[in-house]
Parts: C-alpha cells; sequence; structure tokens
C-alpha cells in the first residue's frame, strides 16, 4: 500500500484521524514520536520558522519544506499548499504534480487567493485540476475559506465544499468553524471526510466524533506554542536572572532524544 493509499484509508476508519501539523523535521519527528499515523505540514508554523509571516513562503520554498519533512518520518505527510500557489487550474495542476515528485501523500488547496475568494464554479475547476493532476497518488483536501476569514456565510460554504466534493476531492475542509451546529450541518450535506480545526469553541474530539468528524488537525498552533514558551523562557531570563526554564528544557531534549533514536 503506498503512504497516498494508507492516508486515504485512515479517513475511512471507525475514529477522527487526529493529524498534527509539523512546522520542520525534527517537529515532525517527535509527532511521529508520539504515535500520530499522519502528518500535515503548517503554512503558517513553516514560514515563522523562516521569521515570515503566513503566507511568505513560495511555492518552492513550500515544498521544499514539506518534502524535508516527509523524508523525515515514515508516516503520510500531506502539504498545505496554499491557493496552489496560482491563479489558474493548470498552475494548481502544476503545483500538485510537484507535490506528488516530491514524496507526498496529500495536499490541500484552498478558494482564497489572499484578498478574496474565488467565485465558485472557478474554485471548483482549480480543485478539478488538482485531483486531476493528483491522479489518486495524492489525497487531495479541498478547503472553503469562508469563516477562517470571517465570512460566516454557512450555506455558501456548503454549497462550495458539494462542489468540491463533486469535483474529485477525497477530504473537505472549512477551518475557522467552531460550533456543533455548524459542523454537523457541513458533515451531513457532504458525501466525503470532513477535516476540523481545532480552535478556541470547537467541540472536543468524542464530541466531533459523535458529529461525523473524519479528521481533526491543529494547524499552527503548536507552533505558537513552541514560540511562546521559548519566549516564557526567555523573559525569565531577561527580567527574573533565573533559570527556571531549564526543568522544561531537560524534559524537551528526552523526548528529541527518545524521536530521534527511535527513527
Amino acid at each position: 500500500m503506498s503512504l497516498a493509499d494508507a492516508f486515504r484509508e485512515l479517513h475511512h476508519r471507525d475514529e477522527p484521524l487526529l493529524i498534527a501539523n509539523p512546522w520542520d523535521s525534527g517537529s515532525a519527528k517527535v509527532m511521529e514520536s508520539l504515535g500520530f499515523r499522519a502528518l500535515a505540514t503548517t503554512s503558517s508554523g513553516a514560514a515563522a520558522a523562516r521569521g515570515r509571516s503566513d503566507g511568505g513562503l513560495d511555492r518552492d520554498e513550500a515544498l521544499q519544506a514539506a518534502s524535508d519533512i516527509a523524508a523525515a518520518v515514515g508516516v503520510p505527510v500531506s502539504a498545505d499548499l496554499e491557493n496552489g500557489f496560482a491563479e489558474d487550474p493548470s498552475g494548481v495542476a502544476d503545483t500538485v504534480r510537484l507535490a506528488v515528485e516530491a514524496g507526498l501523500a496529500g495536499a490541500s488547496v484552498e478558494d482564497w487567493d489572499g484578498t478574496r475568494l474565488y467565485e465558485p464554479a472557478r474554485a471548483a475547476d482549480r480543485v478539478r485540476a488538482a485531483v486531476e493532476a493528483a491522479d489518486g497518488r495524492l489525497v487531495v483536501t479541498a478547503r472553503s475559506e469562508n469563516h477562517i476569514h470571517g465570512i460566516d456565510d454557512l450555506s455558501d460554504t456548503i454549497g462550495r465544499l458539494r462542489s468540491y466534493a463533486a469535483a474529485g476531492a477525497d477530504v473537505v475542509y472549512a477551518p475557522g468553524l467552531r460550533t456543533a451546529d455548524q459542523i454537523k450541518e457541513v458533515v451531513s450535506g457532504v458525501d466525503v471526510p470532513v477535516n476540523v480545526l481545532a480552535m478556541p469553541g470547537v467541540p472536543s474530539v468524542p464530541e466531533l466524533a459523535e458529529l461525523g468528524v473524519r479528521r481533526v488537525s491543529i494547524g499552527g498552533s503548536w507552533a505558537y506554542v513552541a514560540y511562546a514558551a521559548m519566549a516564557e523562557a526567555g523573559r525569565e531570563f531577561l527580567v527574573e536572572g533565573t533559570f527556571g526554564f531549564l526543568d522544561a528544557a531537560g524534559r524537551g531534549q528526552a523526548i528529541v532524544n527518545k524521536a530521534f533514536d527511535a527513527l
């Protein structure tokens, strides 16, 4: 079974697939060692690791970062390809073909160009181009970006996700959904697995499972957790002049050593 086939199968088990989002090879190895059966890159985390804001990587940089992660672990890795780094469907297809060559098992494509949503028919054409380019060699996740950008139009979101599923997407995803009612309506409205992003207010994993959610991801949150921990340690060092952070550093070193030795 290929990694793509294994990744696809993980979306059709009794329990939701919990997918962690590494920002570099080291974080990916730790996440794999914790028991995650699949990983997905985070555009915000990968950009932050290079000193940039979300969306700050170009196609080559994003694919290289994702390829490095895929090469570091043995589980399927899906790439956050933002809007496919292209406006037109043929450009999206080119990006997906490069993702296949990079050794990835999946890829996501958004319907947001950085400033606005693509018109629904064009957005569906872009998904269709991604699916055709993947040719079964990648699990294609199609994203509707309405809610993550403050456009709380659930009817439009469901209509878009339905059209993406009809275009051949393996998984659909509307980051920014928070309530059980919203999530239930989306799950009921499409006939392919639905991914939900962990955010404040989102139901717990057991509750999401009852709603029929097939995949749960964390986005860039763990990358930001790591930066927050570092900033707190830095403030202690600069302001207090103490080294209480060394206890956490020791725990982190043990985790890293175990993860790297195990792989």
